[in-house]
């Protein structure tokens, strides 16, 4: 088989797969369109919705899973599964700490997949260290407008400083999202810092948005559909990569 051929046979291979990837992803598409459906206003806190609305992400990680094996586990699946623990306690606002908590080791879950092999992370530029730096500066800022909303926080002693720590944490998993330099991953990192802060504004008053909430579950969802096509892509061309090296 020759060079053309070759290419041609993977370019149809990745067709294919990303064909077989968009089928495994409508059961998601399904369930996030369930939850937009379903959800008012006026809805009540129930563990049905709460159910509703972690579906979509427990989907997710069963495409992960399916498709990459155990082999990340403590990385992206395990990321995906603290987030349906999160969304479950944002339900309730009495354990807003708790789901903080849960979604704290999400990122740290998501860094640990980064800083993988199966990313292939490039040593730092003047232009990843750049950006780094304005992500640093975009959530110290973010942390300095949000501050005086949180001193009027019924658990402002705590909740303070466990905001700026949840702040930190969403800047270093974007910057490590930075140095893979892929697509996806980067922008899901962008897009759920965005909706965190949304919905940090949502929680301590800090603004009045109309139609906020589907702002930010609609980029939450978003956030985490492509880190996890990211992280299929990524043992996807570790693979192809491993074939080119075999004698």
């Amino acid at each position: 088989m020759d060079i053309l051929d070759t290419d041609a046979y993977d370019r149809r291979q990745r067709r294919n797969m990303s064909c077989a990837l968009f089928l495994s992803l409508l059961p998601f598409f399904a369930s996030t369109g369930l939850y937009f459906y379903l959800w008012t206003p006026e809805s009540k806190p129930s563990i049905i919705f709460a159910a509703v609305k972690s579906a979509p992400i427990l989907l997710l990680a069963a495409v992960v899973l399916s498709w990459n094996g155990c082999q990340n586990v403590l990385g992206v699946v395990g990321g995906l599964l603290f987030s349906a623990v999160g969304d479950w306690c944002l339900i309730w606002s009495e354990y807003f700490l708790h789901g903080m908590g849960a979604f704290s080791a999400s990122h740290l879950l998501y860094s640990l997949a980064f800083l993988s092999s199966r990313y292939a992370t490039h040593s730092s530029s003047s232009w990843t260290r750049i950006l780094s730096l304005i992500l640093l500066l975009i959530g110290g800022a973010f942390y300095f407008y949000l501050y005086p909303f949180l001193q009027k926080a019924p658990n402002f002693k705590i909740e303070t400083p466990a905001v700026g720590a949840y702040i930190f944490l969403t800047v270093f998993m974007g910057a490590l999202a930075i140095r893979t330099r892929r697509f996806a991953t980067l922008m899901g990192s962008l897009v759920f810092m965005v909706s965190d802060m949304s919905l940090a504004v949502q929680v301590f008053n800090a603004a009045k948005i109309a139609h906020v909430h589907y702002f930010v579950m609609g980029t939450y969802y978003l956030a985490q559909l492509l880190i996890a096509v990211g992280d299929i892509r990524a043992s996807e061309n570790k693979e192809d990569f491993g074939k080119w090296k075999r004698p």
